[in-house]
Protein backbone atom coordinates (compact mmCIF):
# COMPACT_ATOMS: atom_id res chain seq x y z
CA UNK A 1 0.00 0.00 0.00
CA UNK A 2 1.08 3.38 -1.09
CA UNK A 3 1.28 6.06 1.39
CA UNK A 4 -1.04 8.02 -0.87
CA UNK A 5 -4.16 5.57 -0.48
CA UNK A 6 -7.04 6.52 0.77
CA UNK A 7 -7.17 3.93 3.66
CA UNK A 8 -7.89 4.35 7.79
CA UNK A 9 -4.75 5.61 9.22
CA UNK A 10 -2.99 4.70 12.45
CA UNK A 11 -2.98 8.58 13.54
CA UNK A 12 -6.37 9.70 15.81
CA UNK A 13 -8.02 12.74 13.65
CA UNK A 14 -7.80 16.20 15.44
CA UNK A 15 -9.57 19.17 14.81
CA UNK A 16 -7.59 21.54 12.85
CA UNK A 17 -6.13 24.75 15.43
CA UNK A 18 -8.54 27.56 16.28
CA UNK A 19 -8.13 30.96 14.87
CA UNK A 20 -7.53 33.43 16.67
CA UNK A 21 -9.76 36.22 17.75
CA UNK A 22 -9.86 38.78 15.93
CA UNK A 23 -8.84 42.45 17.32
CA UNK A 24 -10.72 45.59 15.93
CA UNK A 25 -8.04 48.34 15.02
CA UNK A 26 -9.06 51.99 15.56
CA UNK A 27 -7.54 54.65 13.93
CA UNK A 28 -8.79 57.32 15.65
CA UNK A 29 -9.29 57.92 19.39
CA UNK A 30 -12.84 57.21 20.01
CA UNK A 31 -12.69 59.52 23.61
CA UNK A 32 -11.75 62.29 21.01
CA UNK A 33 -14.45 65.09 20.09
CA UNK A 34 -16.32 65.09 16.85
CA UNK A 35 -16.40 68.56 17.12
CA UNK A 36 -12.90 69.58 16.98
CA UNK A 37 -11.87 67.43 14.12
CA UNK A 38 -15.22 68.45 12.20
CA UNK A 39 -14.10 71.86 12.79
CA UNK A 40 -10.58 71.36 11.37
CA UNK A 41 -12.04 69.61 8.91
CA UNK A 42 -14.65 72.59 8.00
CA UNK A 43 -11.31 74.81 7.54
CA UNK A 44 -9.04 72.71 5.44
CA UNK A 45 -11.26 72.01 3.14
CA UNK A 46 -12.98 75.77 3.12
CA UNK A 47 -16.54 74.93 3.56
CA UNK A 48 -19.18 77.36 4.37
CA UNK A 49 -19.68 76.68 7.70
CA UNK A 50 -15.25 76.90 7.76
CA UNK A 51 -15.70 80.21 5.59
CA UNK A 52 -18.08 81.58 7.69
CA UNK A 53 -15.34 81.04 10.96
CA UNK A 54 -12.97 82.64 9.03
CA UNK A 55 -14.93 85.58 7.94
CA UNK A 56 -15.68 86.34 11.49
CA UNK A 57 -11.80 85.94 12.61
CA UNK A 58 -11.39 88.94 9.96
CA UNK A 59 -13.98 90.88 11.02
CA UNK A 60 -13.04 91.31 14.48
CA UNK A 61 -9.09 91.73 14.15
CA UNK A 62 -10.48 94.36 11.11
CA UNK A 63 -12.90 96.24 13.93
CA UNK A 64 -10.06 95.93 16.80
CA UNK A 65 -7.41 97.39 13.99
CA UNK A 66 -10.13 99.78 13.21
CA UNK A 67 -10.81 100.95 17.05
CA UNK A 68 -6.59 101.11 17.92
CA UNK A 69 -6.74 103.53 14.40
CA UNK A 70 -8.59 105.38 15.42
CA UNK A 71 -7.34 105.51 19.34
CA UNK A 72 -3.88 106.97 17.49
CA UNK A 73 -5.95 109.90 15.05
CA UNK A 74 -7.96 110.63 18.06
CA UNK A 75 -4.70 110.96 20.47
CA UNK A 76 -1.96 112.75 17.40
CA UNK A 77 -5.66 115.10 16.70
CA UNK A 78 -5.79 116.69 20.38
CA UNK A 79 -2.18 117.80 20.42
CA UNK A 80 -2.66 120.43 17.61
CA UNK A 81 -6.20 120.74 19.05
CA UNK A 82 -4.58 121.24 22.91
CA UNK A 83 -2.24 124.24 21.55
CA UNK A 84 -5.40 125.69 19.43
CA UNK A 85 -7.46 126.09 22.88
CA UNK A 86 -4.61 126.96 25.04
CA UNK A 87 -2.24 129.31 23.54
CA UNK A 88 0.09 130.15 25.71
CA UNK A 89 1.59 126.82 25.05
CA UNK A 90 2.44 127.34 21.86
CA UNK A 91 5.15 129.91 23.08
CA UNK A 92 6.84 127.90 25.91
CA UNK A 93 10.71 127.16 25.54
CA UNK A 94 12.36 123.53 26.53
CA UNK A 95 16.10 123.71 25.34
CA UNK A 96 15.57 126.39 23.32
CA UNK A 97 13.05 124.29 21.18
CA UNK A 98 9.26 125.40 21.34
CA UNK A 99 6.96 122.87 22.75
CA UNK A 100 4.77 121.84 20.22
CA UNK A 101 7.97 121.56 17.78
CA UNK A 102 9.11 118.93 20.35
CA UNK A 103 5.70 117.76 20.90
CA UNK A 104 4.81 117.13 17.56
CA UNK A 105 8.47 115.86 16.10
CA UNK A 106 8.87 113.69 19.42
CA UNK A 107 5.22 112.39 20.62
CA UNK A 108 4.16 110.51 17.73
CA UNK A 109 7.05 108.09 17.86
CA UNK A 110 6.41 106.84 21.66
CA UNK A 111 2.47 107.00 21.13
CA UNK A 112 2.49 104.89 17.87
CA UNK A 113 4.90 102.32 19.34
CA UNK A 114 2.92 101.71 22.50
CA UNK A 115 -0.45 101.51 20.44
CA UNK A 116 0.99 98.91 18.24
CA UNK A 117 2.57 97.05 20.86
CA UNK A 118 -0.96 96.87 22.83
CA UNK A 119 -2.77 95.99 19.46
CA UNK A 120 -0.22 93.39 18.82
CA UNK A 121 -0.95 91.95 22.25
CA UNK A 122 -4.91 92.11 21.62
CA UNK A 123 -4.98 90.64 18.45
CA UNK A 124 -2.37 87.69 19.65
CA UNK A 125 -5.19 86.84 22.43
CA UNK A 126 -8.26 86.71 19.77
CA UNK A 127 -6.01 84.88 17.60
CA UNK A 128 -5.39 82.25 20.50
CA UNK A 129 -9.12 82.81 21.48
CA UNK A 130 -9.49 81.18 17.82
CA UNK A 131 -7.00 78.22 17.92
CA UNK A 132 -8.43 77.46 20.96
CA UNK A 133 -12.09 77.52 19.74
CA UNK A 134 -10.92 75.71 16.57
CA UNK A 135 -9.14 72.92 18.59
CA UNK A 136 -12.04 72.48 21.19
Amino acid sequence: MSKHSAGPSDKPYKDPPTKPRRKRVVLADSRAPVTVLRTVVELEEQTSYGEELVTQFVRHQLHIAVRFWCLAVGLLAAVPAIFFLVPHLSELDLAGVRLPWLIIGVLPFPLLFGVAYWYNRVAERQEQAFVAMVEK
